[in-house]
């Protein structure tokens, strides 16, 4: 029987900290791109959905995990995710909590769609394109509320980044030990941690770039989006040379 490969990775530390960090990235790189050099939210928008088109086509054609194509895919998605809500407020002036209240409704429903197609929402059985295009557009919304939400609590609700960011923070602490202590359904627990890292992230990114007099450390966006990009490199690359020493060797080679 031929074996399917699961088209994503495993939810594991590595997992974790590559999603915060291309989460940070896709808020401080849309700032840059559309305000530090002047791009606009719809160009950016158009440019950087063009270039998320391309990869995501990519990712389907590999038909597996494939460390640089899956974590390319999300931070490009992380990007659009952000500028779809960002437009949506700053362009058309739909307020944060109507953004939050329609992303969230949005999202339910995808999973639901989700769910009455394919039985499951598990991480570990994404092996099937009409499962991977389920979780792309998911994963879409999650970035689109996520950024609604962070921005709700660090801007209108004059909570601050820093504030912001523990809110966050602590809740995913609750799901973690909810997970680990009370046994949590596991598929829920990933999905909300998911959803949750989005704000935390996008909260480290505007508390690092933002300026003081905005409740920021005026790191940038160029140097915030360059330091976390370089960690993902990194840990892209360590995972990419894990997977090669992993692979088992074609059976002539096999002793």
């Amino acid at each position: 029987m031929k074996k399917v490969l699961n088209r994503v990775p495993e939810v594991t530390s590595t997992f974790w900290i590559i999603k915060v960090l291309a989460t940070t990235v896709g808020e401080t790189a849309a700032d840059f791109l559309s305000a530090t050099l002047h791009l606009g939210l719809g160009v950016t928008s158009y440019i950087m959905s063009g270039v998320l088109l391309i990869a995501l086509l990519n990712q389907f054609k590999l038909k597996r995990y494939v460390p640089a194509s899956f974590w390319l895919v999300v931070v490009l998605i992380s990007i659009v995710g952000t500028l779809i809500t960002d437009r949506l407020v700053d362009e058309l002036g739909v307020s944060l909590m109507t953004t939050t209240i329609v992303f969230s409704i949005v999202l339910l429903v995808v999973f639901a769609l989700w769910y009455l197609q394919e039985k499951t929402l598990a991480m570990h059985s994404i092996n099937t394109a009409k499962r991977e295009l389920f979780y792309w557009v998911a994963i879409l919304f999650t970035f689109a509320l996520g950024t609604a939400t962070g921005d709700l609590l660090a801007e209108a609700w004059k909570l601050g980044y820093a504030q912001s960011a523990l809110v966050f923070g602590f809740s995913i602490a609750i799901v973690a030990i909810g997970y680990y202590y009370f046994r949590m359904n596991a598929v829920l627990a990933f999905w909300i941690a998911y959803i949750l890292t989005r704000p935390l992230g996008a909260s480290m990114g505007d508390l690092l770039s933002q300026p003081t007099k905005n409740g920021g450390f005026s790191l940038g966006t160029v140097e915030t989006s360059m330091l976390f990009l370089s960690i993902i490199i990194s840990l892209v690359i360590y995972l990419s040379l894990k997977q090669k020493q992993l692979a088992p060797l074609p059976i002539d080679q096999q002793d």
